[in-house]
């Protein structure tokens, strides 16, 4: 059976050397907005904005997302994160901001929804945790108020699997693409049965879109898909049948960021996924 992610953390470790001739402040850049994509829940979106398809304003990224979570468990918005110490997380300390990315659990110790990938997040390597970090306290200040979450019962933090401690799955964890693509049907999350099967159907304010298989398998799957087709999926935001993507698997504007190295890591990666139908 899957074992507990922490297993592999350690393993993990050599990842954060590619970045050695980086700065802390790059380096959490890069991560930011180029493999974690902060913006999709974090920037409010403006249909007219170039970043991303229905992206944010540049002068209010980070400020807040617009986008409504609405479950049986809670109802939230993206949190405001830039460094305004009002109505951001200026006043939040280095642990402050560690601690809520890990664990989920802000500086007055109460917890944040799922919605916020912080099981995902729990992999980041020390290194890139400090990167991440440092990053955020570069970024400007904007005063936005953003409404506060609604917590209607108890939810269960993500437990991810930890067999696997490639570089390809360490930045698809930290892109949390199985977030998405392990939905049963019904929303819930299944890493056991559901690996990369998909078919949630996920409702915004982009419509509604069932979410593809990305296993292996080859016809219900990408198996059959070639390296070029998978690397055209994450970085142009189309399919092998040259169909556009919706949000929010639309992408691009970040995917199309990341080093070839890290790119091929992550086909890599999908090349692993089991096939399941």
């Amino acid at each position: 059976m899957l074992r507990h992610f922490t297993t592999v953390l350690g393993a993990l470790c050599f990842i954060g050397t590619s970045a050695a001739a980086e700065t802390q402040v790059e380096r959490g850049g890069y991560l930011v907005n180029a493999v974690m994509a902060c913006d999709s829940c974090h920037s409010p979106r403006d249909p007219a904005a170039a970043v991303i398809p229905g992206g944010p304003t540049v002068e209010r990224r980070f400020s807040g997302g617009l986008e409504v979570w609405e479950t049986p468990a809670y109802k939230v918005r993206g949190s405001n994160i830039t460094t305004d110490r009002n109505t951001g997380i200026g006043s939040w300390s280095k642990n402050d901001i560690e601690r809520l990315l890990t664990q989920g659990v802000r500086p007055d110790s109460t917890h944040v929804a799922p919605q916020m990938p912080y099981g995902f997040y729990r992999l980041l390597t020390p290194g890139d945790l400090d990167a991440v970090v440092t990053y955020l306290k570069t970024i400007e200040p904007v005063n936005n108020q953003v409404p506060p979450p609604v917590y209607k019962t108890a939810f269960n933090a993500v437990s991810l699997p930890g067999t696997d401690n490639s570089r390809g799955f360490y930045l698809a964890s930290l892109a949390y693409c199985m977030a998405c693509h392990s939905r049963r049907p019904d929303g819930v999350l299944d890493f056991q049965k559901s690996w990369g099967k998909g078919g949630f159907d996920m409702k915004g304010p982009w419509g509604s879109v069932i979410v593809p298989n990305i296993s292996s398998h080859p016809v219900k799957g990408v198996g059959a898909w070639t390296d070029v087709q998978l690397k055209r999926a994450l970085t142009e935001g189309t399919g092998r049948d040259g169909r556009t993507f919706r949000l929010p698997m639309a992408r691009q504007a970040f995917f199309s960021k990341l080093t070839q190295q890290d790119l091929d890591a992550i086909i890599a990666w999908i090349r692993t996924i089991p096939p399941i139908q």
